[in-house]
């Protein structure tokens, strides 16, 4: 054939059977398959056995043989290859994935992609469960159904969704059955363009994507085995393979004319052939023997029916328990006689729902010599080359962190799918959280998340990547590992449950103190640094103990009245709460004892925590007012020289009596006694409130009272709020 009636480029499909390797090259041309040169060639041993080379230096001489006489069929080199994988060990897992959408964009190829990918991992994880022992390559996967917002979608590009899924068919095969293919097929100085499985090639050519709406069956029987796939509502559902086909028919023969395999295999063909009567041959004793084609098929109909019995039970297996509606039969296999009959048989199928496909099938197809006849052997060869117009993928060889391994290629090849292949730990590819701190906050346990670490750095030749960096054949990667975070740290004050300060009032001043928080049963401050496990009770209150301690005053000879009623020192104390304190020395030893009644009481009973006695109010109240050291919290002076920039009168200390008194007051917001004189201006501050004059922090010293601009001489008045400081 002269190589001017060819195009540039030309595909070369390789059916690398069990009994023979069959070699097509050819190239589409519209819809069309035109076949440029076609070669069948026998193992001269039993090199491939069920589908699986065995002996990798003789399979690669038959397929160099076969690339000799294509290339002088066709007048040019071939260098590249297409060829596709059976096994008797072929495993398929399908699952479900979701993906929710976070965005209004429009779906695109790359998102149909990741949500693919996801399937193919989730089928990856299953089969490692499954076969830990086992390293198993995906060597295809197949969308089964895809779904928008729930809903069944055949096409998903293009529309808008909050959620999208995918229901995925992977198959699988061993390592060393796709390292025995490429090895053979280097041998023969082939590069591997495309790799595809034989049940995929042959259900492309036998049944197109318009027949798959119906529940079919395809069942391609070879030499070594018998693959299936199942069509089912436009989809292929199911994928599988018994290790049971046309060589058992052979062995049969063997044992039943003590033969050779090859002779046996002879007479296998020479019976089915139509116009045949009889078939000669010669035993292993050198003596001529003739049966007739009846008595040849009689031999193996035993045979025939196991076949076809397991086939059947596989099919319905696939299929969900039940049978299908029709069986398409490919393969040289199921040309032995009575094959499809007993089939249907066991189907519980009209015999003409099973039939072989060849001809019929091959309709596309047009052959650009002479003498080859359409038949069902030619369906997967075929279907190989022209699967690789549909995907060309692969498998890839790289390094990584200094090991090589073979990738199934996808053309989406990252980092993330070198780093699943050699089982890198997937929490050592992100940041690692620091040890967690768990604690118990107001009766609900807590955590606090360490801090995180940084991520698993990665180069790819020599430069910085992520895990998402797409990667190529030959590409060298190395990843180390990811590091984890400091350890989580939390103090009181951290806590979002923590208010800094807790407000009350104080002889009529608004005094704001710090929250305290309870831990372990102590008291802790903001600044205290929480542990593992510890048990922490922010309180929202202090003690009538407490508050006096925090004011530096001492209680002894003090009558503090909270919200009016006289309160004991352990007396819880809320926010915004009225508290009045005052000396008590006036009182008797009956008001002592009325007030530790009172005590008693309330801690018997809190619910009567208002509870005091009219008649103990009223002596408290005529033993205030009959004694001349009590401190007058509210009673203006009328010769006030203070003024400020409101309507309200300030109440001052009392200026008419000349005993002298401790004035309560707040100077920068804290709290101060001013003792020892019977009046006092702001200068008198400075003898008790740490503030140093002299050492400038600004421009300008700044005094006010309540907010309002004052000099030293201005006079304070109990309860007043004093500021001082550099500006």
């Amino acid at each position: 054939m002269s190589d001017m009636r060819l195009p540039e480029h030309l595909v070369f499909g390789l059916d690398i059977g069990t009994r023979s390797i069959v070699g097509s090259v050819g190239y589409m041309e519209g819809r069309k398959f035109n076949v440029a040169g076609h070669y069948v060639k026998e193992h001269e041993t039993r090199a491939m056995m069920d589908g699986q080379i065995h002996d990798i230096a003789k399979v690669g001489q038959t397929i160099n043989q076969v690339k000799k006489e294509l290339e002088n069929q066709i007048g040019r080199p071939l260098h590249d290859v297409c060829i596709a994988a059976a096994g008797r060990v072929l495993k398929t897992v399908t699952v479900h994935v979701d993906m929710e959408r976070t965005d209004d964009l429009a779906i695109v190829d790359e998102d149909i992609y990741s949500l693919d990918m996801l399937g193919v991992e989730k089928a990856y994880d299953e089969m490692r469960c499954d076969y830990a022992d086992i390293d198993f390559y995906c060597v295809g996967y197949t969308v089964v159904k895809y779904y928008m917002n729930g809903y069944i979608m055949g096409n998903l590009e293009g529309h808008k969704a909050k959620s999208v899924g995918a229901d995925i068919l992977a198959t699988f095969l061993p390592n060393e059955v796709i390292d025995g293919l490429y090895s053979a097929t280097s041998l023969a100085e082939l590069n591997v363009a495309n790799l595809t499985l034989e049940p995929i090639a042959a259900i492309n050519i036998a049944i197109p994507e318009n027949f798959r709406l119906l529940n079919i069956a395809l069942v391609d029987v070879g030499a070594g085995t018998s693959d299936i796939s199942i069509t089912k509502d436009g989809s292929i559902i199911a994928y599988g393979m018994i290790p049971h086909a046309g060589d058992e028919i052979t062995e049969a023969i063997v044992q039943r004319c003590l033969c050779d395999f090859a002779t046996a295999e002879h007479i296998k063909l020479d019976s089915m052939k139509k116009g045949i009567k009889s078939v000669s041959y010669q035993d292993i004793m050198g003596l001529t023997q003739k049966l007739t084609s009846d008595e040849v098929k009689s031999i193996y109909k035993d045979i025939v029916t196991n076949m076809t019995r397991e086939i059947a039970e596989k099919i319905k297996e696939l299929n969900g328990g039940k049978s299908v509606s029709a069986v398409f039969v490919v393969g040289g296999g199921g040309k032995a006689d009575g094959f499809t009959e007993s089939l249907a048989e066991f189907l519980e199928l009209p015999k003409e729902r099973v039939a072989l496909r060849g001809e019929e099938v091959l309709g596309d197809v047009n052959f650009l010599m002479d003498g080859v006849k359409k038949d069902p052997l030619l369906v997967t060869p075929i279907g190989i080359c022209m699967n690789f117009y549909n995907q060309k993928n692969h498998f890839v060889f790289v390094n990584i962190n200094d090991e090589r391994i073979k990738l199934y290629d996808n053309d989406h090849l990252t980092v993330v799918d070198a780093a699943m292949q050699i089982r890198f730990p997937n929490e050592s590819l992100f940041p690692k959280s620091g040890p967690a701190l768990n604690f118990t906050l107001n009766g609900k346990a807590r955590m606090i998340r360490g801090e995180l670490g940084e991520p698993a750095k990665i180069t790819i030749n020599g430069r910085d990547a992520n895990i998402n960096s797409k990667i190529i054949k030959n590409d060298k990667i190395y990843i180390t590992e990811s590091t984890a975070g400091e350890a989580a740290t939390h103090t009181i004050g951290q806590l979002s449950e923590y208010k800094e300060n807790i407000n009350f009032i104080i002889n009529g001043v608004n005094v704001t103190c710090p929250r305290f928080a309870d831990v372990n049963g102590q008291l802790e401050p903001a600044s205290y640094e929480i542990k593992n496990d510890d048990v922490i009770n922010i309180r929202d209150y202090y003690s009538v103990e407490q508050l006096l301690a925090f004011m530096d005053i001492d209680s002894t000879g003090k009558k503090v009245l909270v919200n009016a009623h006289t309160a004991a020192l352990d007396e819880p104390v809320y926010a915004g709460f009225k508290v009045v304190i005052e000396e008590r020395d006036y009182l008797n030893d009956e008001d002592l004892e009325t007030v530790s009644e009172v005590k008693e009481s309330r801690s018997e009973d809190a619910s009567q925590e208002q509870a005091i006695s009219d008649d103990l109010k009223k002596a408290l109240d005529d033993a205030i007012s009959t004694e001349n050291n009590v401190k007058n919290y509210t009673t203006p002076v009328e010769n006030n020289s203070y003024e400020t920039n409101t309507t309200e009168q300030k109440p001052v200390a009392n200026v008419t009596n000349n005993t002298a008194t401790d004035m309560y007051i707040m100077v920068n917001n804290k709290p101060v006694v001013l003792k020892n004189k019977p009046r006092y201006i702001f200068v008198d501050i400075l003898d008790f409130y740490p503030f140093d004059t002299r050492t400038a922090g600004g421009t300008e010293l700044i005094t006010k009272i309540d907010g309002v601009k004052c000099d030293f001489t201005s006079p304070l008045y109990e309860g007043c709020s004093a500021e001082i400081y550099w500006q």
